[in-house]
């Protein structure tokens, strides 16, 4: 079955609902400009209340290696996503000081884009329209992909049914779609996981 990945965790409330909804990942973001960025600190607070059978990813965009790993090293997170400019050397230099998953980021307009998304060397790789545009890419691109994938934006409740009738993606990673005015709305969450569920 597709794995959910609930993504921009910003207050105790949104981890309390992860914890009743139970998707397979939760993501923090670490990137500052972001209206969802959260500092290590709160992060590390977060993972401590998580449910231990969810996996909490830091999402990254051209970060200092170091600072990475020392989230990881301290178990504030279990697995890296990076939506940078990093390449398989910087994902090489990052392997040799962590052992988790290193999931890189995609922006897809073209068959290319999905090629290139392949050649990575990165444990999984995420296909997004942008750098959370809330918007879907034209999933005919993906119809000859050959290698397991996290699908991510604009998928919402109101039509990940109908994505999921068309792609089996490894996970989909959802953040925006199941917000109401820019906060996680429990609501919407259970909705998103019976529907990508069934």
């Amino acid at each position: 079955m597709t794995k959910i990945k609930m993504c921009g965790m910003c207050r105790e409330q949104d981890i309390e609902y992860a914890n009743k909804v139970l998707p397979e990942y939760i993501g923090y973001i670490f990137v500052k400009k972001s209206r969802r960025y959260i500092s290590p600190e709160t992060a590390a607070k977060f993972t401590e209340l998580l449910d231990k059978r969810i996996i909490p990813v830091g999402v990254f965009i051209d970060e200092d290696i170091h600072n990475i790993a020392r989230l990881v090293n301290i178990g504030t997170i279990r697995a890296v996503q990076l939506h940078g400019n990093e390449d398989d050397e910087y994902i090489s230099a990052l392997r040799e000081q962590v052992k988790v998953p290193v999931i890189k980021a995609f922006k897809v307009r073209n068959t290319g884009d999905v090629e290139q998304a392949e050649r990575s060397s990165a444990d999984m790789i995420l296909l997004d329209s942008g750098e959370g545009s809330g918007e879907l890419f034209d999933h005919s691109f993906l119809k000859n992909i050959r290698r397991e994938y996290f699908l991510a934006g604009g998928l919402s409740p109101a039509n990940i049914r109908n994505v999921l009738e068309q792609l089996v993606p490894y996970a989909v990673d959802v953040s925006s779609g199941i917000e109401t005015d820019g906060v996680k709305d429990l609501k919407k969450m259970q909705s998103f996981a019976d529907f990508a569920r069934s």
